[in-house]
C-alpha cells in the first residue's frame, strides 16, 4: 500500500495512523495536568500488593456448590426452605431446598471446605482468604456486574481498574495500567470496565481471546518506516495542538494524544509481553493449555501473569463463555438456572486448572506475595431449586476469594445462614470489597476522589469499610 503524500486532512491522518501510532514531542502538553497522566504515582501508604489479577466468574457461581459448605442444606434436600422468597432471583424458585450435587472435602492446614468443582484450586486454600458474607443490591447480571466493578448498578461510572490507573498510574511506560481479557463480551459490556467520567487515559486495553493477533493493528502498516511514522505523528501533534489552542483545554483530546503515544511505544513492548512462545511447555501445561477444556482460560491467565510481571497494575480476566458438554455458547457461563450439576461441572473444568496454575506459578516466581488474585462473580445462587435441578440468582449471599497480595491465607470471614441463603454475620457490601482492594494497593478509598459536575466522586461513594480481618 502506498500512503498518500502531504498535505493530509486531520481525519486522513487518524485513518492511516491506526492504533500503531503515537505522538513523540508531547512532554509539555502531557505534564500540564497530572490527573491525565499514566505515569507512576505514589500510593497513600505502603501497599501490600503491587498489582491485581481479577478472575471474574461471570454468571454468578453458586457459593453453596463451590466454597461455602452447608451440611444442613444437604440434609434437607427437597424440604421447604423457611423464609424463601420465590422472587429473590430473576425468575421463580420452588421454595424447596436443593442439596449440592457435588462431593465436599476439607483441604490444607486451614481445613477449608471445597467441593470437587475445584479439585486443583483446593490445594491452595492456605493461600486464600474467603469472604463468605458478600451481598449486592442488583439481582441481574449486567447491573450486578457494574455494581461490583464500579459501585453503581448503572453505566457511566468509573470502574476499579480505571480508578487504580488514575490513582497509581503505570509502572511501565510502554504498557497500559489496565488490561481486560475476554472472549464474548459479558453482560454489562463496557460498563464493567469503563473509565466513566475519568479521563479516557484510564480506559483499559481490551484483548479478545478469539483474535489470532493478541492486539489488533498494533503493528505498523506495510511499508511504513519509523522515520515516516514519526513525521506523520509530529504533524498530527501540531494539528491537534492547534485545534486545542483555538478551543481551550480539551481532556478528551489530550487523552487521545496520549493514546497515540502509548500505542506507538506498545508496538514492541506489547507483542513481547503477550508472546506465549517464550514460555516453556511445562509452564503452559501448568495453566492447562494442553487441555482443550481449559486452554482458553489458561492462555488468558498466563497472559495476565506476564502482564503484571511487566508492571501492569490491574488485569481483569473474564471466564470463557464456551460450553464443554452442552455445546451452546452463553455470555453468562456460571448461570446454572436449569442444571447446576452440568453447568458448574463444565465451568469448573474450564477454570480450575488455570486458577490453580496461576497461583502456583506466581508463588514459584515469588510474585504471589505482592500480586493480589481475586476470584468471584457478581452474586451467588439460591439455596432452593429452580426447575428442580437449577438455582436462580441470589444477591443476598456469595463468596469472594482473595489470594496473595497481603491477604491472610486460610482465613474465613463472615457467614451465611445454615442453608447459605443469606449473609447473616459480618455482612460485606460491594463498597467494602472495593475499599479493601484499594487498601491492599496502598490507597485510602475516602481520599481517592475525582471532581465531576461540581462534586467529588469516589469508587465507594459514601460507604465502604476495609475488611482488616483478611489483610495480613
Amino acid at each position: 500500500m502506498t500512503l498518500p503524500l502531504l498535505p493530509l486532512s486531520r481525519r486522513e491522518f487518524l485513518r492511516t495512523s491506526g492504533l500503531g501510532c503515537g505522538s513523540l514531542a508531547l512532554a509539555h502538553l502531557l505534564s500540564r495536568d497530572s490527573q491525565l497522566g499514566a505515569a507512576e504515582k505514589k500510593p497513600h501508604f505502603e501497599p501490600k500488593a503491587k498489582s491485581i489479577i481479577w478472575l471474574f466468574m461471570t454468571g454468578g457461581p453458586s457459593h453453596v456448590d463451590t466454597f461455602d459448605y452447608k451440611p444442613e442444606l444437604q440434609k434437607r434436600d427437597g424440604q421447604k426452605l423457611e423464609g424463601a422468597d420465590p422472587k429473590t432471583g430473576f425468575f421463580t424458585t420452588s421454595g424447596k431446598c436443593l442439596a449440592s450435587p457435588f462431593k465436599w472435602s476439607q483441604h490444607g492446614q486451614s481445613g477449608s471446605w471445597v467441593s470437587d468443582v475445584f479439585p486443583r484450586a483446593a490445594k491452595h486454600v492456605d493461600d486464600m482468604a474467603f469472604v463468605h458474607s458478600c451481598y449486592s443490591i442488583a439481582n441481574n447480571h449486567a447491573p450486578a456486574s457494574m455494581e461490583l466493578a464500579a459501585g453503581m448498578s448503572r453505566p457511566g461510572y468509573p470502574t476499579l481498574g480505571a480508578w487504580l490507573s488514575y490513582g497509581l498510574g503505570s509502572t511501565n511506560d510502554n504498557l497500559p495500567a489496565f488490561v481486560v481479557l475476554h472472549d464474548n463480551k459479558p453482560r454489562g459490556d463496557d460498563g464493567i470496565w469503563s473509565p466513566g467520567f475519568l479521563p479516557k487515559t484510564h480506559q483499559p486495553l481490551l484483548l479478545d481471546a478469539r483474535q489470532k493477533e493478541a492486539i489488533r493493528d498494533v503493528s505498523p502498516l506495510a511499508g511504513m518506516t519509523d522515520d515516516r511514522q514519526r513525521a506523520q505523528l509530529e504533524l498530527l501533534r501540531e494539528a491537534n495542538l492547534a485545534h486545542q489552542k483555538a478551543r481551550g483545554e480539551l481532556p478528551d483530546l489530550t487523552a487521545r494524544i496520549r493514546s497515540f503515544e502509548l500505542a506507538y511505544r506498545m508496538q514492541s513492548a506489547a507483542p513481547e509481553a503477550l508472546d506465549l512462545s517464550r514460555e516453556t511447555e511445562k509452564t503452559k501445561n501448568l495453566y492447562g493449555m494442553d487441555n482443550k477444556d481449559c486452554a482458553s482460560f489458561g492462555r488468558q491467565c498466563l497472559m495476565a501473569r506476564r502482564l503484571v510481571e511487566r508492571g501492569v497494575r490491574f488485569v481483569q480476566v473474564f471466564c470463557p463463555t464456551n460450553r464443554i458438554s452442552g455445546g451452546a455458547v452463553a455470555d453468562v457461563p456460571w448461570d446454572g438456572h436449569s442444571d447446576i450439576l452440568t453447568n458448574h461441572r463444565d465451568c469448573g473444568m474450564m477454570t480450575d486448572t488455570p486458577f490453580a496454575g496461576l497461583l502456583a506459578d506466581l508463588k514459584q516466581r515469588d510474585m504471589l506475595k505482592d500480586t493480589l488474585v481475586i476470584w468471584g462473580g457478581e452474586f451467588g445462587r439460591t439455596s432452593d431449586a429452580q426447575d428442580s435441578k437449577g438455582r436462580d440468582h441470589n444477591p443476598h449471599a456469595y463468596t469472594t476469594i482473595f489470594c496473595g497480595g497481603g491477604a491472610k491465607g486460610g482465613v474465613h470471614y463472615g457467614k451465611t445462614d445454615e442453608f447459605g441463603y443469606k449473609a447473616v454475620e459480618d455482612r460485606v457490601c460491594v463498597h467494602d470489597l472495593q475499599a479493601t482492594i484499594l487498601n491492599m494497593m496502598g490507597l485510602d478509598h475516602t481520599k481517592l476522589t475525582y471532581r465531576h459536575n461540581g462534586r467529588d466522586f469516589r469508587l465507594t461513594d459514601v460507604a465502604g469499610r476495609v475488611i482488616k480481618e483478611v489483610i495480613s
